[in-house]
């Protein structure tokens, strides 16, 4: 059976381009034509403006206008339910909204949301489409935009799990509830914005704190269990559906990963660090937009919980004796090291606020993510960076090298380095790919890829404010 896996690489072939565009007069926008964009925010396009005229290198400039809107551009769909506000984002060339991808893809704007009434209504539609999603099954990872509807997606036809409609995929990744959480706190930060807040968000909320509740596994195993016929192991859990083994420690469980992958060790330490500085999130949040203060309770005390299990159960050691941040425990005793691409990972931990950029623990965890301590950091010929076995060994994922970016962004040397490999490993397409081969960027998987667009923009915008001197240079 094919799955996402074989569909987006079956791609690759195609989407490989024989040479890099390298003269000026090629770097013709890639945007759709005005009249044919999904969204359109004058906030936005004055930033697209603001942000260029920083831009010295003309490549760099180019593929910075392609990708900061390419979310608005090609994947929004407005709406109205119940006489407010809906907005369905799809992740690019997959016709469905996943939490985490739809939450990360609109974030780049929220700085812009208190000026642009538009850009607010965006973002109320989609914390409140999210919201129904949640409540319409909170372990799915993708939905559909008819709530009645049946999957479409090929791969996941024939899951043994419960589908219901509305569900596109039934994967159970922590972070598919860490996200929302994420989007609705800082949209209200940049706004001072309480209308989405109202009693389906509640609702969704607390569904997620029971949730996770369950998948601490206390009690026995849980609800959810996911079984897929497929020739790679990543696409299913073991143990009739329930994953590996565990101890239950207080731990969140997590069926996958954030490359949708399935957990070696069913406790995936970044996303519990994740949930933990979300639900205190959540906790402020409920409190100021709606004085909930049982809400507020219940979300700091499970974030207490999951870290206390953290600071016993989420380190370990490498072979040279450093101290580093596990990447998956079971709370027997086992332990794995090693980074994948995907946010949440390890490496961008900084950037997720759990740890200050310059904590020891942290900072060796990173620099070790980036070495041959991770299995899956490779360097190459173009490009070097951290990958997955989502697509395979010696591919970098560039989304790695943007989070190194974010979190290594007062030293001027890294990212020099950095925006020479982004911009050099586009083959020639002017957007940021999910995968590139580290010897020939030109192969490459998903030209349609709207999150890794809108990080590559969030990084540019980031570093016009804090590195101006460095985006004036020519690379």
């Amino acid at each position: 059976m094919i799955d996402r896996r074989t569909l987006l690489g079956s791609g690759l072939a195609l989407a490989a381009t024989p040479a890099f565009a390298t003269d000026t007069s090629a770097f013709v926008s890639k945007r759709p034509a005005p009249a044919d964009r999904r969204f359109v925010s004058k906030a936005v396009e004055r930033e697209i403006a603001r942000v260029s005229s920083k831009i010295a290198d003309p490549k760099l400039r180019w593929m910075f206008g392609n990708c900061y809107p390419n979310t608005l551009d090609t994947t929004v769909k407005m709406g109205v339910v119940d006489g407010k506000p809906d907005a369905f984002v799809i992740t690019g060339d997959i016709d469905a909204l996943w939490l985490r991808d739809s939450s990360a893809q609109v974030r780049p704007y929220l700085h812009l949301a208190r000026e642009d009434a538009d850009l607010r209504r965006l973002y109320q539609g989609l914390i409140a489409r999210q919201a129904r999603c949640i409540l319409l099954d909170p372990y799915a990872n993708a939905f559909l935009a008819d709530p009645h509807a049946h999957t479409k997606l090929s791969w996941a036809l024939h899951d043994k799990t419960e589908m219901k409609p509305g569900v596109a995929e039934r994967k159970w990744e922590i972070d598919s509830l860490c996200y929302p959480i994420r989007l609705a706190h800082d949209y209200w930060k940049a706004t001072g914005d309480t209308t989405p807040f109202d009693a389906t968000w509640a609702e969704a909320a607390r569904t997620t704190i029971r949730t996770f509740r369950e998948q601490q596994r206390k009690d026995g195993p849980g609800p959810y269990r996911f079984l897929r016929s497929s020739d790679r192991p990543t696409e299913t859990l073991m143990l009739d559906g329930y994953g590996p083994p565990s101890r239950p420690v207080g731990l969140i469980h997590c069926g996958f990963r954030p490359s949708d992958d399935s957990c070696v060790y069913p406790f995936l330490i970044p996303s519990n660090y994740f949930a933990v500085t979300v639900l205190r999130e959540l906790a402020a949040l409920a409190m100021a937009t709606r004085q909930d203060s049982a809400l507020a309770n219940d979300a700091t005390s499970l974030a207490g919980e999951v870290e206390a299990a953290l600071r016993e159960y989420g380190t370990m050691r490498l072979r040279d004796g450093r101290e580093v941040i596990a990447y998956e425990v079971d709370g027997f005793g086992n332990a794995i090291f090693m980074d994948d691409a995907n946010v949440p990972s390890l490496s961008s931990l900084a950037y997720l606020r759990c740890f200050d950029r310059d904590e020891p623990l942290w900072r060796r965890t990173a620099d070790a993510a980036w070495s041959e301590a991770n299995p899956y950091w490779s360097r190459g010929k173009v490009v070097e960076g951290i990958g997955g076995p989502h697509v395979g060994l010696g591919q970098v994922w560039p989304m790695s090298l943007i989070m190194r970016g974010f979190s290594y962004d007062n030293d001027v040397r890294t990212l020099r380095n950095i925006l020479r490999m982004l911009s050099t490993s586009d083959a020639g397409t002017g957007f940021i790919h999910e995968a590139v081969n580290q010897d020939d960027p030109s192969k490459f998987t998903r030209d349609w890829f709207a999150w890794a667009n809108g990080l590559f923009g969030e990084l540019l915008v980031h570093l016009a404010e804090v590195q101006p001197k460095l985006l004036q240079e020519m690379l």
